[in-house]
């Protein structure tokens, strides 16, 4: 138990490690003025293309966008739990432990999502409503990716039920594989904002990981 601890935090922290190259790349690898009115994009060769072969599908980035309110109401549910804890037994320091480190771990998604979103790496590659939007990493995919797998080891550790457990198991691969696929295939990122998304949601889990084993 304590050697697979060791292995998850270092998966976690290689994976944040990876990020932040990425990160670093994507800002001086083929950067060109590619994106919509003259903006900067790194891996500008690979991304225009990408973006070529899948075009915009904008039906599927509306359906996808809609959807993305799904790993913030299982945010709320645990928000939720643990105040209806906090209440019954009238000390924060009663409330579950998984759940306190659960909300710690929101908390840190949530902050990386808004820093994101004040730190413009790049821009989508469209136009949204008329206007340039932030678009690396994608919030959206940093939000299910980080989330949803919280849903399934919440349910695991306090449902005994073996079908819920199966279903709940599904229902995150299958979601989590249709909400990444969509925004990839969707054309409002560009691919390496998805990359760069997924290195940085399974870094932070891991470290979620590390921290309830």
């Amino acid at each position: 138990m304590k050697e697979d601890r060791k292995m998850v935090l270092l998966i976690g922290l290689l994976l944040l490690a990876a990020f932040a190259l990425w990160t670093f790349l994507v800002l001086n690898v083929d950067v060109q003025n590619v994106g919509p009115e003259g903006t900067k994009v790194g891996f500008s060769t690979f991304n225009v293309w990408f973006h070529q072969v899948t075009g915009a599908h904008m039906i599927l980035y509306t359906i996808t966008d809609w959807l993305g309110i799904v790993p913030i109401v299982i945010c709320m549910c645990f928000g939720v739990l643990g105040f209806v804890q906090l209440v019954e037994r009238r000390s924060f320091f009663k409330v579950d432990t998984d759940i306190l480190l659960l909300g710690a771990y929101f908390i840190l998604v949530v902050m990386c999502y808004l820093l994101f979103e004040m730190v413009h790496i790049n821009y989508r590659p469209i136009l949204i409503d008329g206007r340039l939007e932030a678009s690396y990493p994608s919030s959206t995919t940093l939000l299910v990716l980080s989330v949803m797998p919280t849903m399934k080891i919440q349910i695991c550790r306090r449902i005994n039920n073996r079908v819920i457990k199966n279903v709940t198991t599904w229902f995150v691969v299958m979601f989590s594989l249709f909400m990444v696929i969509g925004r990839l295939v969707s054309g409002v990122h560009w691919a390496t904002d998805i990359i760069g998304s997924v290195f940085l949601s399974f870094g932070l889990y891991a470290l979620y990981r590390f921290f309830v084993m």
